[in-house]
C-alpha cells in the first residue's frame, strides 16, 4: 500500500520545480532575451502553462487529498495549500491558463516598446485582450466580485471592500501630512552626475548589508525592477539614472528585501506549497521595511552618505542631516517605483480604484489613459505630459496582475508594524545601521517571518510576527513623526 501523503507531496514537488523554471523563463524574457525572440517565447510560456495547468488540474489530486493524513502541521498545511490551489485551477480551463500565458508573454514586449516610444495606441489593443481573458478568469473563479477573484490570488482572504476601507482611513491622515510637507520649505535636490558602474558597485554594497546572499544570487538590468525566484535561486533586477543615484540604491534595496524572504524560508519547505512567500501583501512588507524603515533611516542614510563620498565624490551635499532629508524629499512626482513615502500609497489607491472599475466593466480600456489622468490631476495637483508617465509606466497590468497593486499598501502597513514591534524587541538597530550593518533588524526579521514562508495565512503571518494585528496606525505615526522632525512641522 503506497503512502499516499508522500505520493501527493512528489507530486507536488515536481509541479513546484516546473513552476520555478517557468519563473526562470519571466526573469530571462525582462533582463536577458533578444527581443527577437518574443513571440517564440510566449509560444514557450504557454506550453509550459499548458503541462503546469494539467498537474495542479490532476484528477489524482482529489483522489490524494480525499484520503491523505498529514504527518504533523506543517503536512496539514500543505495540504491545505494544496487543495485550494487545485479547486481554483480545476475552474479554469486549460485553454484560458495557456492564453493567458501566452498574451501577457506578448504584451509585456508590446508594453515595453509602447512605454519607450510613448505610443499608447500600439499597446491598448492588446490590454484589452488582457483584460477580457482577466475577466473571463475571474468569472470561473468566483460567482460574486470579480475583482475579490483575481485579488484572491495576492492577497489570500482579502477582499475589495477591505481594502477600500483600509484606503478610506489612511487617507485622510497621509493627505493632510503629505499637504502640510509640499507647504514647507524643502530639502535641495541632487545636482550631480553619477556615474553608472559605481552606482552598480555601491547598489552590490547595500545588497550586501541587507544579507543578501550572492552565492544564491545575482543582479540585474531591468526596465522595471523586480526579485524573481526563491530557495536557492533568487534573482533580482534594478535600473540606473546618472542623475538620480536613490532610484538605483533604493531599488535595489527593495528587491532585496524580497529576495532575502525567499532566501530565508526554511529549506525543509523548498518546492512544497510552504516555500516561497504567503502573499503579495506580506512579501511588500519584506521589501517596504528593507527600504523605508531601514534604508531610509537617519542611521542608515549617515552611512550611506560616507559610501556615496567616497565612491563618487565631492556631490556638494556635506552634512549627514540634509543629506537625510535628501533621500526622505516629498515631491510632487508622477512614478509611482521613484515617489516618496508619503505619495506612494495615493499611487496605489489610484491604481486600485482604476484597475477595479475595468475588471468590473465601469470603465474600459479605451478610456483608461484619460481615466489615469484626470485622477492624477485631482489627487496630485498636475496631469501626465506623456504615457510613460502615466499609465504606461506599470508592466502590472500588460502581464494581467490585476488584484497585484492594493498589496502595495498593505505590505506598507504590514511594515509600519513590524517596524513598531521589531524596535520594541531588538536593541541596537540603529547604532547597527550607522556602521552600516541591518543584521539585528534583518535577523530578527527572518526568524520572526521569513523561515516561516507559507506555512501561516497572511494576517496569522504578521500577527505572530508583531505579537499584535496589524493595523494602518503604527505605519501613519511612523510617517508623522519622521516628516514633521525632518520639515520641522
Amino acid at each position: 500500500m503506497t503512502n499516499t501523503f508522500a505520493d501527493l507531496m512528489a507530486h507536488q514537488r515536481e509541479t513546484e520545480a516546473l513552476a520555478s523554471i517557468a519563473g526562470r523563463l519571466g526573469w530571462d524574457q525582462e533582463t536577458m532575451m533578444p527581443r527577437g525572440a518574443t513571440k517564440m517565447r510566449a509560444e514557450e510560456s504557454a506550453a509550459l502553462e499548458g503541462v503546469l495547468h494539467a498537474r495542479r488540474t490532476d484528477p489524482r489530486i482529489g483522489d490524494w487529498l480525499a484520503v491523505a493524513n498529514a504527518p504533523d502541521d506543517a503536512g496539514q498545511r500543505a495540504l491545505d495549500l494544496i487543495a485550494r490551489s487545485y479547486n481554483r485551477n480545476t475552474k479554469i480551463p486549460a485553454r484560458l491558463a495557456a492564453e493567458l500565458a501566452r498574451l501577457t508573454s506578448l504584451a509585456q514586449g508590446i508594453w515595453a516598446e509602447a512605454r519607450a516610444t510613448e505610443t499608447p495606441a500600439d499597446f491598448l489593443p492588446t490590454l484589452q485582450e488582457v483584460v477580457a481573458l482577466k475577466r473571463e478568469e475571474a468569472a470561473c473563479l468566483s460567482t460574486g466580485d470579480l475583482y475579490d477573484a483575481l485579488l484572491d490570488d495576492y492577497e489570500p482572504g482579502m477582499t475589495g471592500a477591505e481594502i477600500s476601507a483600509m484606503f478610506d482611513a489612511m487617507r485622510p491622515r497621509l493627505v493632510a501630512l503629505r499637504e502640510a510637507v509640499l507647504a514647507a520649505e524643502a530639502p535641495p535636490a541632487l545636482d550631480h552626475v553619477f556615474p553608472e558602474n559605481a552606482q552598480l558597485r555601491l547598489a552590490k554594497i547595500c545588497a550586501t548589508a541587507f544579507g543578501y546572499d550572492w552565492t544564491r544570487g545575482r543582479l540585474d538590468m531591468a526596465v522595471h525592477p523586480f526579485s524573481s525566484g526563491s530557495g536557492n535561486d533568487v534573482r533580482i533586477t534594478t535600473r540606473i539614472s546618472e542623475t538620480d543615484p536613490f532610484n538605483c540604491i533604493y531599488s535595489t534595496i527593495h528587491e532585496v528585501g524580497h529576495a532575502c524572504y525567499e532566501q530565508g524560508i526554511d529549506q525543509d519547505y523548498l518546492f512544497t506549497p510552504m516555500g516561497a512567500g504567503v502573499s503579495m501583501g506580506v512579501h511588500e512588507s519584506q521589501s517596504r521595511i528593507y527600504e523605508n524603515q531601514l534604508g531610509r533611516s537617519a542611521a542608515f542614510t549617515g552611512w550611506l552618505h560616507g559610501r556615496m563620498v567616497e565612491m563618487f565624490g565631492d556631490f556638494a551635499v556635506n552634512d549627514r542631516q540634509v543629506f537625510h532629508a535628501i533621500v526622505n524629499r516629498v515631491s510632487n512626482g508622477f512614478i509611482r517605483t521613484e515617489s516618496d513615502e508619503l505619495s506612494y500609497n495615493l499611487h496605489v489607491m489610484l491604481r486600485f480604484d482604476l484597475e477595479r472599475d475595468l475588471v468590473a466593466g465601469r470603465l474600459e480600456v479605451a478610456d483608461l489613459e484619460e481615466a489615469w489622468n484626470t485622477r492624477f490631476a485631482s489627487d496630485f495637483g498636475q496631469r501626465p505630459t506623456l504615457p510613460s508617465q502615466g499609465f504606461l509606466q506599470d508592466v502590472h497590468w500588460s502581464v494581467g496582475l490585476f488584484g497585484y497593486f492594493p498589496t502595495y499598501s498593505l505590505g506598507n502597513l504590514y511594515a509600519g508594524c513590524l517596524n513598531k514591534a521589531m524596535r520594541a524587541q531588538v536593541s541596537g538597530v540603529d547604532d547597527a545601521l550607522a556602521q552600516g550593518n541591518a543584521a539585528p533588524a534583518t535577523d530578527w526579521l527572518r526568524e520572526g517571518l521569513q523561515r516561516h514562508g507559507g506555512l501561516r495565512d497572511p494576517r496569522a503571518t504578521i500577527e505572530a510576527a508583531c505579537g499584535f494585528a496589524p493595523t494602518a496606525d503604527p505605519l501613519l505615526d511612523y510617517l508623522e513623526e519622521k516628516f514633521k522632525a525632518i520639515y520641522a512641522l
